[in-house]
């Protein structure tokens, strides 16, 4: 690194403003990455139906644990370097400014893919859910383009505002789950009672193999926890970030990791866990409607009110996702344009503190392809959805396991911390895990994308991808070729003071 000079200092017009977020704060506007309820009316039922059945429970809870294991080494570095580029800077602090600014790269493009994912979801649910219940009849690109309006506006705001409007949208959709999981339990469970061993117990957790039915489940359940590792995002504006940011990311895997394992268990109990494909299948049409399942939880155990009231709050669970999601670009493209490997200008704040141009940016992207998208005429689920969202988690386990290795790498070399649990076990562990994840998630694209050649069943037999399927595994390793090029680039140019921020 030498030759680089001290970052240039913050101005007020560069400066996001620190202090404004607690860990509460953080936790909101990651667990609303999450989406809680749209994963337990999407993924869930397709995870049971597809995957291992009672036991998917226990696949998420199994993902959550992988997950707790690699925040060891996160927060560890969290507690060194307060970066609004989060793995941008973590990996460019461990193994150096290109490959840094590949991660970079990667980052931005997956958190773009899931919102765009999300905005095509949200699209249809709320085109169906218009009509049905009050005869509204607009195209599904209308409500996006409302919805992609109001999140500009919000991303405006101090941080602090969205944290506010997130805590609220996500505190109902979190009640209406544990109310309804709660009822479950109080009743005694439905025909069968309570099974722990049929959800939770390993043998019917990897029942089946990696390769088959078990690792269907477990590339769901990492596909449902994307959005977990925003929290260092928000570091710069977090009060003692040394001290919030960790804890804020422990509290939001573990609560991800038991709101998804207590409903979907409750889910099983309630329908019975014997018979849990079939009542599934049966209940959302051959998963045509995978919603109708936890709706029909809800209605027995509760009542028809809380799936009416979790209809409407699917629709919260995603623009609260959109929001968060536009947060997590939009400090991505700052911290880039303040290290001058996109346009500087990226790094202007408002008046109240938010990347505005960063923002705007992230929009303009969405906006964008939104319109290709309807010009195509593209489904806004099959297409939009499925695509995006498969290449966002794929992307983001990659750079997970970038930082995995350059924690190993920074700490080995720096000798900040000796803890030999937090900075070599854990992020060793991690890796593999992560590794074995990444395997999954991969051979299964096809299923999690629909990206599969003509005439395979990609429940049945593993990779099998067309040529959009294998274009959109790929894309993470291009882009970070090409960041990594830039990076280069970067430091052999004079002026390059400002991508030493990754390391100062």
């Amino acid at each position: 690194m030498a030759g680089l000079q001290p970052a240039p200092e913050e101005t007020q017009e560069t400066a996001l403003h620190h202090g404004r977020l607690g860990v509460i704060g953080i936790v909101f506007f990651v667990v609303a990455a999450a989406a809680p309820l749209v994963g337990m009316t999407g993924a869930v039922p397709v995870a049971i139906v597809l995957g291992n059945g009672a036991a998917a429970p226990g696949a998420y809870v199994a993902v959550g644990l992988v997950l707790l294991l690699f925040s060891v080494g996160y927060n560890a570095m969290s507690r060194h370097v307060t970066n609004t580029g989060a793995f941008f800077a973590y990996v460019g602090r461990g193994l150096g400014i290109s490959p840094g600014v590949g991660s970079a790269f990667v980052s931005l493009v997956a958190y773009i893919a899931i919102q765009l994912a999300i905005y095509g979801f949200f699209g249809a649910v709320m085109s169906g859910q218009m009509a049905a219940q009050f005869g509204i009849e607009l195209d599904w690109w209308i409500w996006v383009l409302i919805a992609w309006a109001l999140v500009t506006a919000l991303s405006l705001f101090s941080v602090d505002v969205g944290a506010k409007v997130l805590g609220v949208l996500m505190g109902l959709e979190l009640l209406s789950l544990i109310i309804t999981a709660l009822a479950v339990i109080f009743q005694g469970g439905g025909p069968e009672g309570f099974d722990l061993a049929a959800s939770f117990a390993p043998s019917n957790i990897f029942a089946g193999g990696l390769a088959g039915s078990a690792g269907i489940a477990l590339a769901f359940a990492f596909a449902s926890y994307i959005g977990f590792e925003a929290t260092a995002i928000y570091g710069e504006e977090a009060k003692d970030p040394h001290r919030t940011v960790p804890r804020a990311t422990y509290l939001a895997v573990g609560l991800i990791a038991v709101v998804f394992a207590m409903t979907s268990f409750a889910v099983v109990s309630g329908l019975g866990a014997s018979t849990i494909v079939d009542q599934v299948l049966e209940i959302s049409n051959g998963l045509e409607d995978p919603a109708a399942v936890l709706f029909a939880v809800a209605s027995q155990y509760v009542g028809d009110w809380m799936a009416t009231l979790m209809g409407w709050l699917v629709l919260s669970s995603l623009f609260a996702g959109l929001l968060a999601f536009q947060n997590s670009a939009a400090r991505y493209f700052f911290a880039m344009g303040r290290a001058r490997v996109l346009p500087q200008r990226l790094d202007r704040v408002n008046s109240a503190g938010a990347p505005m141009a960063a923002s705007l940016a992230t929009s303009v992207i969405a906006f964008i392809v939104i319109v290709i998208f309807v010009v195509q005429g593209l489904d806004p689920v099959t297409n939009m959805f499925f695509w995006f969202s498969g290449l966002a988690v794929v992307a983001i386990v990659w750079v997970e396991m970038l930082v995995c290795l350059a924690v190993i790498i920074y700490f080995r070399r720096s000798g900040e911390d000796k803890r030999v649990w937090n900075t070599v076990i854990a992020p060793v562990g991690a890796l593999i895990l992560l590794a074995l994840g990444q395997y999954l998630l991969t051979s299964r694209f096809g299923l999690l994308a629909g990206t599969v050649t003509e005439g395979v069943d990609p429940s049945v037999q593993a990779w099998g991808l067309n040529l959009l399927g294998w274009f959109l595994i790929t894309l993470p390793f291009i882009l970070f070729v090409i960041g990594v090029i830039v990076g280069s680039v970067r430091q052999n140019k004079e002026n390059v003071d400002a991508v030493a921020d990754l390391v100062s």
